[in-house]
């Protein structure tokens, strides 16, 4: 084992790389709740049941995909690199697809793994670099920090901190209510513990939260704190259910594949420079094994579909494991038997409600937002484009409409600014597609 991950060449050892699976875990775990919350839409009121994931099956696709995609990342791409389903296209899956267009999460799901398997072949074809490079850094950037915002948006409406208003669209709420004032304090903790620099201070913070909430009776005191593993069967297999129904090949449906072959795109490399720069694994500005870890990526997304969960990706989370001493995908192997742990805890978790993770929604929203420092606002040709794929995404309640928006205008504005030979030819592809897509959005 230590001479498969080279631990004597990166100057590792078994417990240096167990604090940094350990620490990334902890750094991550609120995925555990915070994504089966958001994929059976636990914070909107009177829906059907039929729009709702089961949130027991949820969970456990949530630690699953989690394990198995950090167990190929450690194996494959030795990386010290944890995967598990991203916030933000989590949230775009849910709030946009499913409650938005009023898409079956059974139809969501086969459009997540649909994306996976475009993303294995562009990967192995070498198309996948091509691709991401065609698109601007900066609407990358933009991206980002778009889905940031959405993020906190949809954070401080869990908290009850903003409310819908018939006047307004939108007003501040009652903070003299339980709920609120919890998730306000949740809020205030995790922004101490952030600052102060606690690894893990995301996950910790909900912890505190949570208890208050049992102190105050604001929260039920769970009977249990270990129990059986709950079903998958809700949602195992059911993204092949989508295939045979005529509905699910639509014009719209083009739209939601991209949007989320696009942000995992983004996401996953991003990530992966970050880390592997953090862990002095580059080397002349490359990244070793990149293609496996991409490939890694791919895998995960579609175990994940099959399992019944959002988009699985790389998480930037890893870097609280690498500054914790993990050098080689052996910490990822160990962020995944804790997943698999976590299994055991479901009844334990379930006093994490929405007061208690928005917070971290809002917190995971701040620091994506940070990308926006990347974009050259003091030129217009690139300021209006980036603007409005990050400002459309919270105010239409959806990440594809921002992506569409941004990738229309950019074209318009080089073009008028003389910047034609800064275009590539691919953007012009997106530009044709994105324009259909408004076309025949309804």
């Amino acid at each position: 084992m230590q001479k498969y991950f080279q631990f004597k060449e990166l100057g590792t050892s078994y417990r240096q790389e167990f604090m940094g699976g350990l620490t990334t875990f902890l750094a991550m775990a609120y995925i555990l709740v915070v994504n089966p919350l958001t994929l059976s839409l636990a914070s909107i009121k009177g829906l059907p049941d039929a729009m709702r994931m089961d949130h027991g099956a949820v969970f456990v696709a949530t630690a699953i995909a989690s394990a198995i995609g950090s167990i190929v990342m450690g194996l494959l791409g030795k990386y010290p690199l944890a995967l598990a389903p991203g916030m933000g296209l989590n949230a775009f899956f849910a709030y946009t697809v499913v409650l938005g267009d009023k898409i079956p999460w059974q139809h969501a799901l086969g459009a997540v793994l649909i994306s996976g398997v475009f993303f294995f072949l562009l990967t192995l074809t070498g198309l996948r670099e091509k691709i991401i490079n065609a698109i601007p850094v900066q609407l990358k950037h933009a991206v980002g920090a778009g889905i940031g915002l959405f993020i906190t948006f949809i954070g401080f409406q869990d908290a009850g901190i903003i409310v819908k208003d018939d006047a307004t669209l939108v007003a501040l709420g009652d903070l003299s209510k339980g709920p609120t004032l919890l998730a306000i304090f949740g809020l205030v903790i995790t922004v101490i513990l952030m600052t102060r620099g606690f690894k893990g201070a995301v996950f910790y913070g909900m912890i505190i939260t949570a208890i208050v909430g049992m102190i105050f009776g604001l929260i039920s005191v769970p009977h249990k704190v270990v129990d059986a593993v709950p079903s998958i069967k809700p949602t195992f297999g059911e993204v092949f259910s989508s295939f045979g129904d005529h509905s699910f090949w639509s014009t719209q449906m083009i739209g939601i594949v991209l949007t989320f072959l696009f942000v995992d795109f983004f996401d996953n490399a991003g990530t992966l420079v970050a880390v592997a720069n953090q862990a002095g694994l580059m080397k002349d500005n490359k990244l070793p094994n990149a293609g496996r870890a991409l490939v890694s990526d791919s895998i995960a997304t579609m175990v994940g579909a099959v399992l019944g969960t959002s988009t699985t990706t790389s998480y930037v989370e890893s870097s609280s494991g690498v500054a914790a001493g993990a050098k080689t995908g052996f910490a990822s192997l160990v962020t995944a038997g804790f997943f698999i742990l976590s299994l055991f805890f479901f009844p334990l978790l379930s006093v994490i409600t929405s007061p208690v993770t928005a917070p971290a929604l809002i917190i995971v929203g701040v620091l994506m937002v940070s990308s926006l420092r990347h974009i050259e606002w003091n030129k217009f040709e690139i300021a209006v484009p980036a603007f409005l794929t990050m400002i459309t995404m919270p105010l239409t309640y959806s990440i594809a409409t921002g992506i569409a928006i941004g990738f229309i205008f950019y074209p318009i504005t080089m073009i008028v600014k003389g910047r034609i030979k800064d275009i590539h030819p691919i953007m012009y592809f997106f530009f044709v597609i994105f324009l259909l897509y408004f076309i025949f959005l309804k």
